[in-house]
């Protein structure tokens, strides 16, 4: 009598995949749930908020290294395995990602001992982009959380649902549900809304077949994979939209916050160059030149670079223009000083320390002002204004 060949799914290895994806299904309803994200780019968010989040990122990356650990054993034991390796790895991977990031903010928290410059970094951390994978556009750090969630869901749908072992239907149910929420994401992508029209097509032709009893194991499993790739690739360039729109929202401000500087650093170069002689010819940026802000990443990235150059640039030009100002307004005050001490200790009967003195007088308050020499003067009156040696006020 022929032995029967028992179908893949039904063997001891997937009896094994069903329990261990059956045990990681019921601890599911009790999964860590990721936790809200405190502030925003830019912002120094409270201290309280930020060691809220960091206690509960710290429990959902143990809960979810332990879910990715039963969902691989699980895919090693099915009899295809293969099919499902990259899926893992490329969950385990934004996971190892969500870890770094979080290393990094355990880093700069320093056990709660953070100024508002630390709690502003631990936001451009959260906030801020996060490297996935070689190759792959960056999302922020709740957005790889929310990724990798979608990524153990699939996974776990998947290995429930065993081409040769589960129900079509409820697959095929699973299909449907997942190009649904793929839909609403690809709302306005006409490229990816063409896309899913053919995947929805393929479904609706395989529900057919399959109402008419037909075996769609193979094309079904192949669909499966199809329309989970669509919705991680969805996921990522919603992330990327949003990421971009934060970014242009980012650069907009600062390019209105330089601009308005503007103004201001003109009167002080004015002032400057009627109060001083020989003043600085730094040039006042004109930020308006930069033009708009663009809409695609690499254009916006590049307008951030020289936004930044503008920023250094304007504030070059204001340490120029004022430090002339400053260092006339400290001779003026030395040079009282020095009248108080030369007033003191007798110094200031002797007609060459009168000279002296009017000499620096007439140099600090000429306008325009040459401070090197105004300085020089002001300088040799301070040393003719000390006192004798011997004399009122002197060592004896």
């Amino acid at each position: 009598m022929a032995r029967r060949r028992a179908r893949p799914g039904t063997g001891t290895a997937g009896v094994r995949v069903r329990a261990l994806v059956s045990g990681t299904a019921v601890a599911a309803a009790s999964e860590v749930v990721a936790p809200v994200a405190p502030g925003r780019l830019g912002e120094a968010a409270p201290a309280a908020d930020l060691m809220r989040y960091l206690d509960g990122l710290l429990a959902w990356l143990d809960d979810r290294r332990t879910r990715l650990d039963a969902l691989d054993t699980a895919a090693q034991a099915a009899t295809d395995a293969e099919r499902y390796t990259p899926d893992v790895v490329l969950a385990l991977t934004v996971w190892q990602s969500v870890r770094t990031r979080a290393d990094e903010l355990l880093v700069v928290w320093d056990g709660g001992r953070v100024t508002a410059v630390e709690r502003e970094r631990m936001s451009q951390l959260v906030w801020g982009r996060v490297d996935t994978r070689p190759g792959a556009s960056a999302v922020s750090l709740p957005e790889a959380v929310t990724l990798c969630d979608a990524m153990v869901a699939a996974l776990r749908t998947r290995l429930a649902f065993d081409p040769d072992s589960a129900d079509v239907v409820a697959r095929l149910r699973g299909v449907r549900a997942a190009l649904v929420r793929a839909e609403d994401l690809a709302s306005g992508d006409g490229e990816a809304v063409a896309r899913l029209a053919a995947l929805r097509e393929r479904e609706e032709r395989l529900s057919a077949q399959a109402s008419r009893g037909g075996d769609v194991s193979g094309p079904l499993a192949e669909l499966e994979t199809r329309v989970a790739h669509a919705e991680r690739d969805l996921m990522v360039a919603v992330s990327q939209r949003r990421s971009l729109t934060r970014a242009r929202a980012d650069a907009l401000a600062t390019a209105a916050a330089l601009e308005a500087r503007e103004p201001a650093l003109h009167e002080l170069a004015d002032r400057c160059r009627r109060e001083v002689a020989h003043p600085p010819r730094n040039a006042v940026p004109d930020v308006s030149r930069l033009g708009p802000v663009p809409e695609d990443r690499a254009g916006l990235d590049a307008f951030v670079a020289r936004l930044d150059a503008v920023g250094r640039a304007l504030d070059a030009a204001q340490d120029a223009y004022s430090e002339p100002l400053r260092e006339r307004a400290r001779l003026r005050y030395r040079l009282g000083q020095a009248v108080t001490l030369a007033a003191g200790n007798g110094r200031d009967a002797s007609p060459t320390v009168r000279a002296a003195h009017d000499e620096a007088r007439t140099a600090v308050e000429t306008t325009p002002c040459d401070v090197d020499l105004a300085r020089a003067l002001v300088e040799q009156y301070e040393h003719l204004a000390r006192p004798l040696p011997g004399g009122r006020g002197g060592a004896r």
